[in-house]
């Protein structure tokens, strides 16, 4: 994609608790929404040459012991949600695990109702993939029609995830790493996470308020199809709309490097709850906050996702961050998850074998086709 420029000054409604979102000057880099692998290339070739030197290619799938694959692919999120203890169960906004059955869907939705009622969860609640990345099939569920229409997607034997809504919208990607042999870790990467939005002018209708964006007009393969119902709609004056509510940036949420707001209390509290993630080395947590001085204190923070080996520090998607910033942060990602690898492989760690990164990779792929449509 081409660089884009908007030479109108503007403000975009931002969601409450998030800063003023500048977007002035171009949109998007001129890599953002390059192909997965076209970014990945020069990740390749370093894995080559590192697996090469420590003798193992696949000893970055050590760098989180205790999760199968250290969560590169094709893991379960329960998994790895299910060993967090202390403050940082306390966290992770509450959850429970759906498997899809042979039972009829009816009774699976009836009882599945139950046991959100059990444990106090209710509508609007999210659903999502145990098994799944880069947001694929996020839904926000208001109603059972919608549970169950969303459960319906699911192939027989996959699991789907129950979580509670967030209690703020402003959310940030926080990138942590530790090492085994330290008791303390670090945040190496810090991003805010922007929704989309569009302001109605009481005149335009939802498509012609997408078009007319200077950001949003690029991106319409990906808001189109998930507002089909709704584009010829006129949106009332001062009315912002959602375009977004997954914020993922491959279905076109907006970054924003914040490295600059990363301070020494919200590091500690990341480690905090990092410590009470048993063998838990490198990942980046997805995380809800009431503002940004909250944020800085690392105070009141929700999480709603922890992403493990697969995951990105998420200022390389900065509209500003250059390629070569970006580059040398992924390189730098990967070179570390080979000494996490090499440092718990010491500890008396096996490497799994290349096969099994195969197969789950595969298996994750399979029923990522069968997810329903983020929002």
């Amino acid at each position: 994609m081409t660089e884009q420029t908007n030479t109108k000054p503007s403000s975009p409604y931002v969601s409450p608790g998030m800063p003023a979102l500048d977007m002035n000057g171009k949109t998007t880099s001129f890599f953002e929404f390059w192909p997965t692998w076209a970014v990945y290339i020069p990740v390749v070739f370093q894995w080559i040459a590192l697996g090469i030197r420590h003798r193992s290619f696949t000893l970055p799938l050590l760098a989180n012991p205790k999760l199968p694959l250290a969560g590169m692919v094709g893991v379960g999120k329960s998994e790895l949600l299910a060993q967090a203890t202390g403050s940082c169960d306390d966290a992770v906004l509450a959850w429970m695990k759906v498997n899809r059955t042979r039972a009829p869907l009816a009774r699976q939705v009836e009882d599945l109702l139950e046991q959100m009622q059990q444990r106090g969860l209710e509508f609007p609640v999210v659903g999502k993939p145990d098994i799944g990345c880069r947001g694929a099939g996020v839904k926000l569920l208001h109603n059972r029609q919608e549970l169950q229409d969303c459960l319906e997607n699911y192939p027989l034997n996959s699991a789907m995830l129950i979580q509670k809504l967030a209690s703020y919208e402003a959310e940030a990607g926080v990138f942590f790493v530790r090492h085994p042999d330290r008791p303390q870790g670090e945040i190496i990467s810090l991003a805010l996470k922007y929704t989309p939005y569009v302001v109605g002018d009481g005149q335009s209708t939802l498509k012609q308020l997408i078009q007319a964006d200077p950001r949003a007009s690029e991106l319409q393969h990906l808001y189109l199809s998930r507002h089909h119902d709704k584009l010829d709609s006129i949106i009332d004056e001062g009315q912002p709309y959602k375009l977004v509510f997954s914020a993922s940036h491959c279905r076109g949420a907006i970054f924003r490097d914040a490295n600059d707001l990363i301070t020494p209390e919200l590091n500690q509290a990341i480690n905090q709850m990092m410590a009470d993630l048993p063998e838990f080395y490198y990942g980046r947590m997805d995380i809800k906050f009431a503002d940004i001085t909250h944020l800085q204190q690392g105070a009141n923070l929700e999480i709603v996702e922890i992403n493990s080996a697969s995951s990105e520090s998420l200022h390389i998607w900065d509209r500003k961050t250059p390629f070569r910033e970006a580059m040398r942060s992924l390189l730098f990602q990967y070179k570390t998850l080979f000494e996490l690898g090499a440092a718990n492989r010491k500890r008396g760690y096996r490497p799994p074998k290349f096969k099994e990164l195969l197969v789950r990779w595969k298996h994750e792929r399979e029923l990522t086709a069968c997810y329903p449509e983020t929002d």
